[in-house]
């Protein structure tokens, strides 16, 4: 029983990896996306996003198995840890590839969080652009809109 519990724990770590391992390609689009985003491309930003939202789903998921299920064998693999020796080493080198993958993706995220700052302050500064020249335009619109009613200015003073 215990021996087939760890064997599910090192098939959770190994699903856990392949999950990770598809963040880190979405970090690698959404970093390409957003160093050329322009209006065609928010589409397939936004299809980015969501995929990145079910891969952590799916992670939280297996986090919450891989715990239930290790909190029932936990006491069995402490008491017999000779028995187990060979799962427990291979499972902490799945662990220690883990930790390296989170980090890595936790690096991307900073990286990508600062591309979209700059990005959407640039669009930001495009919308106050945008709405200052419509503004302008506005203005002359009036402005000229109430000149027609005035009458000439110009008279003629000669004696």
């Amino acid at each position: 029983m215990v021996a087939a519990s760890l064997d599910m724990l090192e098939e959770s770590l190994i699903k856990k990896i392949s999950i990770l391992s598809k963040l880190e390609e979405e970090n690698d689009k959404q970093k390409e996306i957003l160093s050329s985003l322009d209006e065609e491309r928010e589409p397939e930003f936004d299809a980015c996003l969501d995929e990145k939202a079910k891969l952590i789903d799916e992670l939280s998921l297996l986090d919450d198995g891989f715990q239930s299920l290790f909190d029932r064998v936990k006491e069995e693999v402490g008491a017999n840890k000779d028995l187990y020796k060979d799962q427990i080493k291979r499972m902490q080198q799945l662990i220690e590839e883990i930790t390296g993958k989170s980090a890595s993706i936790e690096a991307s995220e900073h990286r990508n969080k600062r591309l979209a700052e700059q990005f959407f302050s640039a669009a930001r500064q495009k919308m106050n652009a945008g709405r200052q020249a419509s503004a302008a335009a506005f203005n002359y619109y009036q402005t000229m809109n109430n000149f027609k009613d005035i009458p000439p200015q110009f008279l003629d003073k000669q004696n």
